[in-house]
């Protein structure tokens, strides 16, 4: 793949990862707002990446490595978002820990999380 498809493919990366982040911090955030604090935060956090994944999935599928929906496809983006998801929760609730506000760490879970992810989904899509 020559530099500027290689380019164009992180560019697009980045541009369905922050369409996904933004739809999951949505979810949780409005999870947070009219459920006064949730029912448990990692209940809601995974709530918003469920829908977030859903989503990903296609956007990842068709945008940004420029493919086809198949079951091989499927398994291996379930399988980095498996790995992914277990990433996001163990950083997720590291940071509530030690403080960092509940509505802070998902932003800072995302700056480890989705360099990791893209990683794993080039070779799923090679």
């Amino acid at each position: 793949m020559p530099d500027r498809d290689k380019l164009m493919q992180f560019v697009r990366f980045c541009i369905v990862g922050t369409v996904a982040a933004a739809i999951h911090y949505g979810v949780y955030y409005l999870m947070q707002l009219f459920l006064k604090g949730g029912v448990w935060l990692s209940v809601d956090y995974t709530v918003g990446y469920v829908v977030s994944l859903v989503c990903n999935f296609f956007m990842t599928t068709h945008f940004t490595f420029r493919s086809h929906v198949s079951a091989g496809k499927a398994a291996g983006f379930g399988f980095s978002h498996l790995v992914n998801y277990s990433l996001h929760i163990v950083l997720f609730n590291i940071f509530v820990a030690v403080g960092i506000h509940r509505l802070v760490a998902p932003v800072l879970v995302l700056m480890v999380a989705v360099p990791t992810n893209f990683l794993i989904l080039r070779m799923v899509y090679r």
